[in-house]
C-alpha cells in the first residue's frame, strides 16, 4: 500500500501528485537565514562545547583505556578520541611517543603462539581505521607513518587448502610469517602488508599497494603486487 502511494506520489500526472512533488522540493530547498552576528557566537560557542567534550574523551577515556591493554607503554603516548578495538589476547608493546589517530582494530590469534606481539615504536604515527591482524608477531619502528585504512597482518586466517578451510581449519603454522616495518617507513593510505613482508628503513609504500616479500631499504614501492618504482637518497647531516 505505501509502495503504491509513493509509486503515485513520484510517478502519477495528477494534480494533487504534483502538488505534493512540488512541496518536497520546496520544503528540500529551505533554508534559515544566517546573520553573522548569530551564528558567528554560535559557532564559537559549538567549537568550544565540541572542543571540551573531545578532551574529555580522550584524556579520560581513550588514552587510559589504551594503557590498560598495553604490556607496556613508553612516554607521551596519545590517542584520539576512540577506544582501540582489540579483539584477543596478546603483548602490546608501544614506544615514547606513539600517537593513535581515529579508530584502530587490533586482533590477535593465539592459535600459533601463547602471546602474539604487536610492538610499535617511538614516535611513530599511527592513522584512522587501520588494523593489525596478529597470529605471531607485527613489529612496527621508530618514526613510522602509518596512513589511514591500512591492513597489516602476520597470518590470513584461513586454511589454504579447500577441505581444510570448510571444515574451519586455522592456517598452517609455516602461512603464519611475521612482519617488520623498519624505522622511519611512509605506508600510504589503503595499502595492505601481507604476511611475511619486511619493509626497510627509510622506504615508502604507496597509496592503495599490496606488499609482500621484502622491500629494500630507501625505496618506494606501488602496485599489485607492488613493485619497486624509484629509490631514494638519504639527505646527509
Amino acid at each position: 500500500m505505501l509502495a503504491a502511494l509513493r509509486h503515485w506520489a513520484v510517478r502519477s500526472p495528477h494534480p494533487a501528485a504534483a502538488a505534493l512533488r512540488s512541496a518536497r522540493r520546496g520544503f528540500s530547498r529551505f533554508t534559515l537565514p544566517a546573520p553573522r552576528l548569530v551564528v558567528v557566537p554560535m559557532l564559537y560557542v559549538f567549537l568550544a562545547l565540541r572542543a571540551v567534550v573531545y578532551f574529555v574523551r580522550q584524556k579520560f577515556i581513550a588514552e587510559p583505556l589504551l594503557k590498560a591493554y598495553c604490556t607496556r607503554h613508553g612516554r607521551g603516548v596519545t590517542a584520539g578520541i576512540y577506544v582501540p578495538w582489540v579483539k584477543g589476547r596478546g603483548e602490546l608493546i608501544l614506544g615514547d611517543g606513539v600517537r593513535l589517530n581515529g579508530k584502530i582494530s587490533l586482533a590477535f590469534a593465539s592459535t600459533f603462539t601463547a602471546s602474539p606481539r604487536l610492538s610499535i615504536g617511538a614516535e611513530s604515527d599511527i592513522g584512522h581505521n587501520v588494523r593489525f591482524v596478529v597470529a605471531r608477531e607485527i613489529r612496527i619502528g621508530d618514526h613510522v607513518q602509518i596512513a589511514s585504512d591500512v591492513s597489516l597482518r602476520d597470518s590470513s586466517g584461513h586454511a589454504s587448502d579447500p577441505a581444510l578451510r570448510r571444515a574451519g581449519a586455522p592456517p598452517a603454522f609455516d602461512d603464519v610469517k611475521p612482519v617488520v616495518v623498519h624505522d622511519n617507513v611512509w605506508i600510504g593510505a589503503g595499502a595492505q602488508i601481507l604476511p611475511g613482508t619486511e619493509i626497510g628503513e627509510g622506504s615508502i609504500v604507496a597509496a592503495g599497494s599490496v606488499v609482500s616479500g621484502t622491500v629494500a631499504p630507501n625505496t618506494v614501492v606501488a602496485g599489485n603486487p607492488a613493485r619497486r618504482i624509484g629509490t631514494l637518497t638519504p639527505a646527509g647531516p
